[in-house]
């Protein structure tokens, strides 16, 4: 059984009811990576790859995909700037997410990912990490709040 899903560009989509669902916050240094269950709804950090060679961020992205088998794959996306201009990195993050995708045969959903890193940085400071300790931390809870967007916003439109 599936549910209708907004996606970013506006379009709606279905998808399953259950299974595992990645997300990520892709940089150019490090890609934070979440885990959520499509069932529950709830998104939960899960690793930081820093992003090395592209072979080396492939296999870790191979060892994550293999171990979780998630039905869909969801990335952050940055929005177009006020004036209308795209964010410079958005283009590399599509071809990014379109690799991956086809490297893997599993759908790519994004989600606007403005915000995020603030919301991340805010929520390991209410936890009590702060300074230099968020580091390793920032990028997976990033990828948590894009994903957690996404579900809410999947749930919102059962």
């Amino acid at each position: 059984m599936d549910h209708a899903c907004a996606q970013l560009d506006g379009a709606v989509g279905t998808m399953p009811l259950r299974g595992t669902v990645l997300g990520f916050d892709f940089g150019t240094a490090r890609i934070g990576v979440a885990v959520a269950e499509l069932e529950l709804g709830i998104a939960h950090p899960l690793e930081t790859i820093a992003s090395g060679s592209e072979e080396q961020r492939d296999r870790a992205l191979d060892r994550l995909i293999a171990d979780w088998r998630p039905a869909l794959l969801v990335v952050g996306l940055p929005p177009p700037r006020p004036d209308g201009a795209g964010h410079p990195l958005a283009p590399v993050i599509q071809a990014w997410a379109a690799r991956l995708g086809s490297r893997t045969g599993l759908e790519v959903r994004f989600v606007d990912e403005s915000l995020t890193s603030a919301m991340a940085s805010s929520a390991l400071s209410e936890s009590g990490i702060r300074g230099i300790r968020q580091k390793r931390h920032l990028d997976s809870v990033a990828a948590q709040q894009i994903l957690q967007s996404f579900l809410d916003g999947c749930h919102a439109a059962a």
